[in-house]
């Protein structure tokens, strides 16, 4: 007679207080993160970036680059250091910021002096932001869509209202 190793599940046993893979877990309590203020907007920030990504439609947009491509279409000619401004960025990032956009052939730059170049929405720029503020729209009434029209203005002056002077 062979040896013959038979198909035996052992059982094992594990730490006190451990269950096994795939056992349902017992969420983990948040203390008090539910009743920051901070927290909340956190989580409604990933929700919006997540649906503002899925309204884009393959775009390659962000929220930022939105924003910027916004301003440059509101104000043609705009120096770099008034879009920082605007944007609430640094100008090293601005300068990144548009390179991006210029690579992809959304936004030109034309000297406005010696020292500054003029931003230019081009038409493909034109194009794109047209269709995306369409999309814009949508999401805009997704994210609100469980407010009244009240709720929602209230909203967003409260928003404006936390640590203005940090805007």
């Amino acid at each position: 007679m062979g040896t013959k190793l038979l198909d035996v599940k052992q059982s094992v046993r594990l730490p006190k207080g451990r269950k096994p893979a795939g056992a349902r877990r017992k969420a983990a309590s948040m203390g008090m993160l539910p009743g920051l203020i901070g927290y909340q907007l956190r989580l409604a920030q990933r929700a919006i970036f997540a649906d503002f990504v899925e309204t884009m439609d393959g775009a390659g947009i962000s929220p930022g680059l939105f924003g910027i491509l916004v301003i440059i279409d509101a104000n043609p000619g705009l120096t770099q250091q008034a879009l920082a401004d605007a944007a609430h960025l640094d100008r090293s990032t601005v300068v990144t910021v548009l390179d991006k956009l210029e690579d992809r052939r959304l936004v030109e730059r034309h000297a406005a002096d010696r020292r500054s170049n003029g931003l230019f929405l081009t038409r493909d720029g034109t194009s794109l932001l047209r269709r995306l503020t369409r999309n814009v729209a949508q999401h805009e009434r997704r994210v609100v869509q469980n407010l009244s029209t009240r709720e929602r203005n209230q909203l967003v002056a409260l928003l404006q209202r936390i640590l203005p002077e940090k805007r």
